[in-house]
């Protein structure tokens, strides 16, 4: 591994969500602020979005682990379950959610038995001055009966607020799914909503600067200008593909002794990666379709 040859400590860009290495430019800190005051007000459904490789399980992490900061006094302080995986028929939802907040329940309890015992569950949490939030990852995966019935578990309330708060990340899809007349009641019920979008190519410099700190790196400059310019360019800003292909310039880097990443280390690293060229056709798509749309208004302009 390169580790000695660059002198790092761990790896800097691994895929795991590791919220050590949560990288806060300014969609992500809005979003994490977001979350944190939406949860903080009591609101009962939030969603986060964002295409795949975006960052939303990081960012997920990185909530769970930030929201019961700074509650010394033990007010406000929260009771947190998380689904990784929520493509679950809706008992089985209902049983990791009571699992999560720790509910014991009678071997083979039917659902009357285990919805009594989640609401009594909650009640009590809500007495003792604690709210329970819920993190569904991958809620683009949910079958329509699952997201119905996590909408009539959060009819629960008291006379001042919800027993249950929960937070929606997925991707794009979900919005569509989320308009399906069928649960039309929960879309009604979303009360904040924020897009993760990609970084910018200002963003992935400090990116990369910051994933390289955190893992103890302390030499120059590491990743060239033109570089940096070449790894935007191929993973069109998502951070899960600039991680690999970072990792990937700098095993080509350490192959040939050398202590800077250039450009044709990530050029190769893309050529080496498949989901790189999808990225970035994806992204010249967008931005011709932009293009577009914005000739149009003009010729339209021009008309008048």
């Amino acid at each position: 591994m390169y580790l000695a040859h660059f002198g790092l400590r761990e790896p800097p860009f691994s895929i795991t969500p590791d919220t050590s290495f949560f990288f806060s430019c300014a969609s992500h800190q809005e979003a994490l602020n977001t979350l944190l005051v939406a949860a903080r007000n009591g609101e009962g459904f939030i969603k986060i979005t964002g295409e795949v490789g975006t960052g939303k399980t990081l960012l997920c992490r990185q909530f769970l682990a930030s929201i019961n900061r700074g509650a010394g006094d033990g007010q406000g302080r929260f009771v947190t379950a998380y689904i990784p995986n929520p493509y679950l028929e809706p008992r089985t939802l209902l049983l990791a959610l009571a699992e999560e907040i720790g509910v014991e329940l009678e071997r083979d309890a039917d659902q009357y038995h285990l919805l009594k015992s989640l609401t009594v569950a909650l009640l009590d949490f809500a007495r003792a001055g604690k709210r329970v939030v819920l993190c569904l990852d991958e809620a683009q995966a949910m079958p329509l009966e699952s997201l119905e019935a996590i909408r009539l578990l959060s009819n629960l309330e008291t006379e001042k607020r919800k027993l249950l708060q929960i937070i929606l990340f997925g991707q794009p899809e979900l919005n569509q799914k989320l308009q399906q007349d069928s649960i039309r009641q929960l879309n009604q019920r979303i009360m904040f909503h924020y897009h993760l979008g990609a970084l910018d190519r200002d963003d992935l410099e400090y990116y990369l600067a910051h994933r390289l700190n955190v893992a103890r790196y302390s030499g120059e400059r590491l990743f060239s200008h033109a570089a940096v310019r070449q790894l935007h360019a191929a993973s069109a800003g998502i951070p899960r593909l600039v991680n690999i292909l970072a990792h990937k310039a700098m095993m080509l880097a350490y192959g040939e002794g050398v202590q800077r990443i250039e450009a044709r280390h990530v050029r190769a690293a893309a050529q080496d990666t498949e989901a790189a060229s999808k990225a970035r056709w994806r992204w010249w798509g967008m931005a011709a379709s932009l293009l577009i749309v914005a000739g149009a208004g003009l010729g339209w302009m021009g008309l008048r």
